[in-house]
């Protein structure tokens, strides 16, 4: 075990698996914030010469701690969920650049920085003007086809690629309608659902489905007031925000469906 003797005391030790894991302690404030990154920075670059692999293991309620692994040059890689308490793991690995480095600088700025859940939907109407719906396998409410969009994926790309794998129709996505954000619910993280126009269809559409039989139980195309039966208060106030900006006498954006 390595130790520096000095007001925030750094050691390195070997874990289970032959990384090394960086560890300190003592109270950090402001005013040894600097300190305690330049040497906890310096503990990191030494093992590195005898380790592929350092990483740090900071509870997820410490955020002084975490500002000290990511600004001593550790990325975040997820939470470790234990019985005893969760830690955030963070790591550097032999290679990685530098943070005097700009694209080092930036990897470790995206591991730490907030990443919202994208969600990707299609508004699609028959000549009655009643809107494509689909009953999905894993809840009962009714909602807009689409899905998540994939990391690195075009969310206009994502919403077309949802309906041809879930329902086997080739649709492209047109024009943004509304962006609709999604607070945090029964589990789920908040997200940005994003409503892109599929256009007026003929209604044997959806005759010509191929369901994912994993995903989808049937769709239809329903009114406003059959969805509102159908669906969750939230999708319905989605639903009917979107045809009204269609109309010309809605927002772009919405809260829950709400403006």
């Amino acid at each position: 075990m390595t130790e520096q003797p000095r007001t925030v005391p750094v050691s390195v030790e070997p874990s289970p698996d032959g990384a090394a894991r960086v560890s300190w302690s003592g109270d950090v404030g402001e005013g040894s914030l600097r300190e305690a990154i330049g040497l906890v920075a310096t503990a990191v670059e030494s093992a590195l010469h005898d380790h592929a692999r350092v990483e740090a293991f900071v509870p997820v309620d410490d955020e002084v701690g975490q500002r000290i692994a990511t600004w001593a040059g550790l990325r975040r890689e997820g939470v470790r969920r234990d019985a005893s308490g969760d830690c955030v793991v963070l790591a550097r690995l032999r290679d990685d650049p530098p943070l005097s480095d700009g694209q080092g600088f930036r990897a470790m700025l995206n591991s730490f920085l907030p990443r919202k859940r994208a969600i990707g939907q299609m508004l699609v109407r028959d000549d009655r003007d009643r809107v494509l719906m689909c009953r999905l396998t894993y809840k009962k409410d009714w909602d807009l086809p689409g899905g998540v969009v994939e990391v690195g994926e075009s969310p206009r790309l994502a919403t077309s690629r949802e309906l041809a794998e879930e329902l086997g129709v080739d649709l492209p996505a047109g024009e943004l309608l509304l962006t609709d954000w999604l607070p945090p619910w029964s589990g789920w993280d908040d997200a940005v659902c994003l409503v892109f126009d599929g256009g007026q269809q003929d209604a044997s559409l959806v005759d010509e489905m191929v369901f994912e039989e994993r995903e989808i139980r049937e769709a239809a195309f329903l009114t406003l007031d059959e969805i509102g039966e159908r669906a969750a208060d939230f999708t319905h106030r989605r639903v009917a925000a979107t045809l009204a900006t269609l109309r010309g006498n809605g927002t772009a954006y919405t809260e829950s469906g709400q403006a």
